[in-house]
């Protein structure tokens, strides 16, 4: 009899053991799995801005990916901190600190001035996403408050391997006159004052109307003939390399 109940115990202990090994095997599966199932598939996009003009310097590329939430700007609005910063002396750091602070998919600065006839590309990663927008901006440093750029740019169509091309246009972030006044432009043909918090413009943005230089009898303006631009003034390429 006991040793009937011995060989019972014996054989129960065997089989709950044996569960275990065969829930524990489960679970590590499991785990493995969602692992692996929660691995972020990457977009990898290149940005490349060209500069088309005669004589303007572009600052350092500001470059955000986006959803649809997000504006950099919008016309006939009034610009914002990091946007009159950008447009007034070059420095994108506060308008790519904003986007970040809007919980953007991803931003990057370029590493120096894309020269005339020259072009800065950037390479951003992010997470895979079906809403991915691009920003881009640029100021003409050898102006008041003039920005090449493109807000909102639909990404999501572009496949491993797609490239898509625009013109960009120039606007105007109406923060400062466009008076060309020597000590007022932060570029090579004056080396003035960058940004200035007072604002003594129209306060909107807007398609900007273009400079006129002394070579056209405004004797005060400390830019030439060279500095003239018109719409688009460069080449945006973005390209899918993963």
């Amino acid at each position: 009899m006991n040793t009937v109940i011995n060989r019972n115990t014996a054989m129960r202990a065997s089989v709950a053991m044996m569960a275990l090994v065969i829930v524990a095997g489960c679970s590590d599966s499991n785990n493995d799995s969602s692992d692996n199932g929660t691995t972020p598939v990457t977009q990898t996009y290149e940005i490349t801005v060209s500069n088309l003009s005669s004589n303007q310097p572009f600052s350092p590329l500001a470059v955000v990916l986006h959803d649809e939430s997000y504006q950099g700007w919008s016309i006939g609005a009034s610009a914002t901190i990091g946007l009159e910063q950008l447009s007034e002396s070059g420095d994108n750091t506060p308008f790519l600190a904003e986007a970040t602070d809007a919980n953007v998919l991803a931003v990057a600065s370029g590493d120096g001035v894309v020269a005339p006839g020259t072009s800065g590309s950037i390479e951003l990663d992010i997470n895979a996403s079906s809403d991915v927008q691009l920003t881009v901006a640029t100021m003409l440093v050898n102006t008041n408050d003039a920005f090449a750029g493109n807000g909102g740019l639909d990404l999501s169509s572009l496949e491993l391997g797609d490239e898509l091309m625009i013109r960009l246009p120039i606007y105007d972030a109406g923060t400062e006159g466009n008076n060309e006044l020597a000590g007022t432009i932060p570029g090579p043909a004056d080396g003035g004052e960058g940004f200035n918090s007072d604002r003594d413009d129209v306060d909107v943005v807007s398609r900007h109307p273009g400079v006129v230089s002394n070579g056209d009898g405004y004797i005060d303006s400390v830019l030439e003939q060279s500095h003239r631009f018109d719409s688009p003034i460069a080449k945006l390429v973005v390209r899918r390399v993963n």
